[in-house]
């Protein structure tokens, strides 16, 4: 099933089959450093993974993180889609890619396909987004999306800090 394409990407729901994707993504220093370790170190890690977390969110509430995908290849490149966290209200963005995929304008095509589709498809007024202190590409990147620094927050008691996005107007 395809939940948006464009002119280059197509993005879909994850499934099992994606583990070895997912386990170099999530073990990828960037991931590590600007979203966190999720112990994901083989790959029934991240099948399980995939299957507790994402699967689980689209059973559950009919969205989640999708894999981003070359249109023209079938590549996997990236993550990106709506999350809901018990430490927010909103629902939010999210996104990660492969650092040999930056720079190429990817992400901003996911995320806003992704936005399109939670406002669209899924029917959401609002969609915000939470990224570390100092993730400046990602600020830059959900600015460009129409959000903007709001304030710091902390999802859990005794989690870092994160700076939290919401609609420009």
């Amino acid at each position: 099933m395809i939940i948006s394409e464009t002119e280059r990407l197509r993005l879909r729901p994850l499934t099992v089959e994606d583990a070895p994707f997912i386990l170099e993504l999530l073990n990828d220093p960037s991931w590590l450093r600007f979203i966190g370790d999720k112990g994901v170190r083989t790959i029934e890690d991240a099948r399980t993974y995939i299957a507790s977390g994402p699967m689980a969110m689209y059973e559950r509430l009919g969205f989640g993180l999708y894999v981003t995908e070359r249109r023209t290849d079938g590549v996997a490149m990236g993550m990106c889609g709506l999350i809901k966290r018990d430490g927010l209200d909103d629902v939010d963005i999210g996104f990660a890619f492969l650092p040999k995929y930056w720079g190429r304008g990817y992400a901003h095509e996911a995320a806003a396909a992704v936005m399109d589709y939670g406002r669209n498809v899924v029917g959401l007024t609002r969609i915000v987004a939470i990224t570390s202190p100092d993730n400046e590409s990602s600020a830059r990147l959900l600015e460009k999306l129409g959000l903007r620094f709001d304030r710091m927050i902390r999802l859990t008691d005794g989690a870092k800090e994160d700076r939290l996005f919401v609609p420009d107007s």
